[in-house]
């Protein structure tokens, strides 16, 4: 469904004055003694699980005025077209034309599986052995699939590793994983209490490139809100993943 061009000139006509409208709002907000005001974020999943959710109670302890939506999202999204405040990816995914503050360090990629399935298959060696395994294959927020990345001993190599499953959600694939359904290419952060408890194993850890951290993005053309600047702030202050 699409605007008429007698749609097209009304929007047109009615979207500066709103804008205006809400730098107004923003600017009067830093002068309340608290801040206020809502924020919508599109994330990541591993952002909110890594970075929001050891935030936020601090968060909200320190400004109780703030309210926050939160929609947790793989899929890339235009996130000004869809009414959001910012968005927040890994680094080598966020949109060019966007302004992109640095949330975490770096995160490594690691080859996962659980000790049953080991102990049936065999500890992979080097890459090529995940050929012939079987993985969790990784959907992509752009739609396309992804192929694993692995470095290391002077080489890099991309492979298609084989498997009947497709997944877009991490949390998904460390339960499949855990039970034995297979080989899975995830951040480190996400699987360290499951190697803690014994429930996976890292394998083809010389293997295990570094890629780039979690950053907060959002449109130059607009003011940022209060909330949100005070959010970046606190995540780059209390750096749940390093920074």
């Amino acid at each position: 469904m699409t605007l008429t061009a007698a749609g097209e000139e009304l929007f047109a006509s009615i979207s500066e004055p709103f804008q205006a409208i809400g730098l107004a709002v923003e600017g009067l907000n830093r002068f309340r003694a608290e801040p206020a005001g809502r924020i919508r974020l599109n994330v990541l999943e591993e952002a909110s699980t890594l970075l929001l959710a050891p935030v936020l109670p601090i968060f909200f302890k320190r400004y109780p005025a703030v309210e926050l939506e939160v929609s947790v999202s793989n899929r890339m999204v235009d996130i000004v077209g869809e009414g959001f405040d910012a968005g927040i990816r890994w680094g080598g995914t966020v949109p060019d034309d966007m302004i992109a503050r640095r949330l975490s360090a770096d995160v490594r990629w690691v080859v996962v599986g659980s000790p049953k399935y080991l102990e049936k298959t065999g500890i992979p060696k080097v890459p090529e052995d995940l050929l012939s395994h079987q993985g969790v294959r990784i959907r992509l927020g752009n739609g396309g699939r992804y192929d694993w990345e692995l470095e290391g001993k002077g080489r890099e190599i991309a492979l298609d590793v084989p498997g009947p499953i497709t997944i877009d959600n991490t949390q998904f694939t460390l339960q499949l994983v855990s039970r034995g359904g297979g080989l899975a290419y995830l951040p480190e952060p996400t699987v360290i209490p499951y190697v803690q408890r014994g429930e996976l194993v890292r394998v083809l850890d010389d293997w295990a490139p570094l890629g780039p951290g979690l950053h907060m993005y959002y449109s130059g053309r607009h003011q940022v809100p209060t909330g949100l600047r005070l959010l970046i702030d606190i995540i780059r202050e209390l750096q749940p993943l390093g920074l």
